[in-house]
């Protein structure tokens, strides 16, 4: 009841914004002003990928619209949180009853740029898919700028799946995979295929993450295992106001509430499965540990991922911990790409250490792992968190990371290269789309090359590119 009602709000300020734009009210970009875009992002929870995703979607379309044509706002659930972050824009509290604020911050720009990578989906809160589809829907509503970049679709409860087909079919989607495509395709919603955004971002130098792993115990030569896990049984998230009213007046749900009159999934099965996941987390890496010379280290990409580091931190005792609450993105990339090994659990560890070709398996909740290892051509690298025998097929896992390591860095080091041509590529569906929302708006002239839609390479990046893109290798080949 609560879903619905949050839908039936979100809708009908949006069927008020139709109402009144067709009545002569608002007003679009003019020739002359600088275009304000709001960036509706996931934000402010110390949520790594998403934060990195943000920082990189700030920097390739400032760069391609020109930063003196631009003015960008993003929204954040919380300053203390991304203080630091995205330089240059303006960053907007979204609070826990969104609508109102919605409504308010697209009236006030040119146009939308949705961000979250896992955007249509029921998995982790339609609450937060709301939020999306509300953004680009208000935006369309008025004829203006409606773009969700680098998604992700999935699953969603029939309520979200109306709404989805009725307020994004006048929005561009640019996916970052086929199976998000086919499930949108499905709701008569036209997408382009695209990526991640993550592919460019720079963290730290080597240096401070070498440091902060000495400080934590490491040896300085020993290969570094990167546990990422999550508590992937608690989502999803729903509203609910009986809850609330029980937290309120009897301290009841204290341990589920996620914040205001959100909760986490609980109860004895919830828990079950949880110690289970655990459990294989523990004994694999204990098994590995016994047979090879390695370094674990437990990494919290998210906030929330601190409690389970800290649970198989309990059956490990002495692996360090790093949490997000305590390393902003730049730095917690750069100690992620110190690693040797990764299991992991969090999508975005693995996307933002694949420049350093650390080994990564994925242990996956839902099909953003999956679609990245079959995307690698690793399709034997990728578990489910609640299959029957993790443990074993998780220490399985290691051993062939192990084992196969510079076979499997190859295929990471191709698809790198790949997606920051891909990424590039969407840097040209974005002109497009502003060339048919504000045909004269001053985008670049002139033939541009494919880097030329990205942010400047780091050289770590262009070194990647000298050693595993195919047109690269193929011209060295013939000059030689």
């Amino acid at each position: 009841m609560t879903d619905f009602l949050l839908v039936a709000w979100v809708s009908v300020l949006i069927e008020l914004r139709r109402f009144g734009w067709m009545f002569g009210l608002g007003r679009r970009w003019k020739p002359g002003e600088k275009l304000r875009l709001f960036f509706a992002g996931y934000n402010g929870t110390r949520n790594t990928g998403s934060d990195v995703r943000v920082q990189e979607m700030l920097r390739q379309i400032r760069l391609v619209l020109g930063a003196e044509n631009v003015d960008f706002s993003v929204s954040t659930m919380s300053f203390d949180r991304t203080r630091g972050y995205f330089e240059g824009t303006r960053q907007t509290h979204l609070p826990d009853a969104f609508p109102p604020f919605l409504f308010r911050e697209v009236g006030a720009h040119h146009g939308v740029i949705a961000c979250e990578g896992s955007m249509f989906k029921s998995k982790f809160a339609n609450a937060l898919t709301t939020f999306f589809i509300g953004a680009l829907g208000l935006a369309s509503a008025q004829n203006k700028l409606s773009l969700a970049y680098g998604s992700e679709a999935g699953a969603m409860e029939p309520l979200i799946r109306r709404m989805c087909a009725r307020y994004v079919k006048d929005s561009l989607v640019i996916t970052r995979n086929v199976e998000s495509q086919t499930v949108l395709s499905d709701l008569g919603i036209d997408t382009e295929l695209g990526t991640d955004t993550a592919w460019t971002f720079e963290p730290h130098p080597p240096e401070y993450a070498r440091k902060a792993l000495r400080d934590a115990g490491w040896d300085g030569s020993t290969p570094i295992l990167a546990l990422c896990p999550i508590h992937p049984f608690v989502w999803p998230v729903r509203a609910s106001l009986g809850k609330l009213a029980a937290r309120l007046t009897t301290g009841a749900y204290k341990e589920s509430q996620y914040r205001g009159p959100y909760f986490f999934s609980s109860g004895a099965e919830v828990n079950r499965r949880y110690r289970h996941y655990i459990a294989a987390f523990t004994k694999s890496t204990a098994a590995f540990r016994q047979r090879h010379r390695v370094f674990p280290i437990l990494v919290a990409m998210e906030r929330l991922d601190a409690v389970a580091c800290r649970d198989i931190a309990a059956g490990l005792p002495g692996l360090p911990i790093f949490t997000s609450d305590d390393y902003d993105m730049f730095q917690m990339v750069a100690i992620l790409r110190q690693s040797s090994l990764m299991v992991s659990s969090r999508y975005h560890a693995i996307v933002t250490s694949m420049p350093a070709l650390v080994a990564s398996g994925g242990v996956t909740m839902d099909e953003r792992i999956r679609n990245l290892m079959r995307e690698r051509g690793h399709d034997h690298l990728f578990l489910t968190v609640d299959a029957p025998d993790l443990e074993p097929k998780m220490l399985q896992m290691m051993e062939t990371l192990a084992r196969e390591a510079d076979p499997i860095r190859q295929g990471i080091g191709e698809t790198v290269v790949r997606n920051l041509k891909v990424m590039a590529r969407m840097g040209t569906f974005l002109e497009d789309a502003i060339r048919r929302t504000y045909p004269e708006f001053p985008l670049r002239p002139g033939v541009l090359s494919w880097e030329d839609y990205l942010p400047p390479l780091s050289e770590n990046l262009r070194g990647l590119l000298q050693a595993y893109d195919a047109d690269e290798v193929a011209s060295r080949s013939a000059t030689g």
